[in-house]
């Protein structure tokens, strides 16, 4: 797990992807985050307290700071939700409808009544095949680099996931509330800059392959 902080080092000392992109006067592609659950909607419960709610809520938020400060606003990134509150799943899905986006992405928490269980999954709807590429990217990016068991892809049939077939759409879980370990990883502000730069690098590397 100590790679969070050296990986967030790197990027902070790094302008590559700003210098590439940055030049370019190309329309910016657009990506929605779906920070889920929030307002009287907690999601998980870690065992320390952590609410599934406020941590994906910061990954959003910190997604976009990062892709301002460090990328120049690169990616034109909207979020489902900026504050704690409830937005419907239909809401949701219809954001991404009007917006159109290159990308769509759901951000989870996972929990289990198994306290051992540990790592992350990526998950798809088993229709889209346009999201296997971008769900591989995220699952190896948060093995390789942030040190998380994989899991593995997986198909489900949430209505995010549902809903937004017509775009590359994932559905991330970021670790287990439930386990000891990820729960107190989750509530480090150096876990939350790390998630949200391999975001943004898997996005970038996904565009920038085509």
């Amino acid at each position: 797990m100590k790679r969070f902080c050296i990986y967030f080092f790197i990027w902070m000392l790094s302008s590559s992807f700003h210098s590439v992109y940055g030049q370019k006067e190309i329309p910016k592609p657009i990506i929605v985050l779906d920070p889920g659950h929030g307002g009287s909607d907690s999601g998980a419960i870690g065992v320390n307290g952590l609410q599934e709610k406020d941590v994906v809520l910061k990954i959003a938020l910190e997604v976009l700071r990062l892709n301002k400060k460090l990328f120049s606003d690169t990616l034109d990134i909207y979020s489902t939700r900026y504050n704690d509150t409830l937005i419907s799943l239909r809401h949701r899905t219809k954001l991404v409808t009007a917006l159109k986006p290159k990308v769509f992405i759901s951000i989870h928490c996972n929990q289990a009544g198994r306290e051992a269980a540990q790592g992350i999954e990526v998950y798809i709807h088993k229709t889209n095949k346009r999201s296997e590429e971008l769900a591989r990217l995220f699952a190896a990016g948060l093995n390789q680099k942030l040190s998380f068991k994989n899991r593995g892809l997986k198909y489900g049939n949430f209505q995010v996931l549902r809903e937004t077939t017509a775009y590359p759409s994932v559905l991330l879980e970021l670790g287990f509330l439930s386990n000891y370990e990820e729960a107190e990883h989750n509530e480090k502000g150096s876990t939350i800059s790390g998630y949200a730069l391999l975001i943004l690098e898997t996005l970038l590397k996904l565009i920038g392959n085509g």
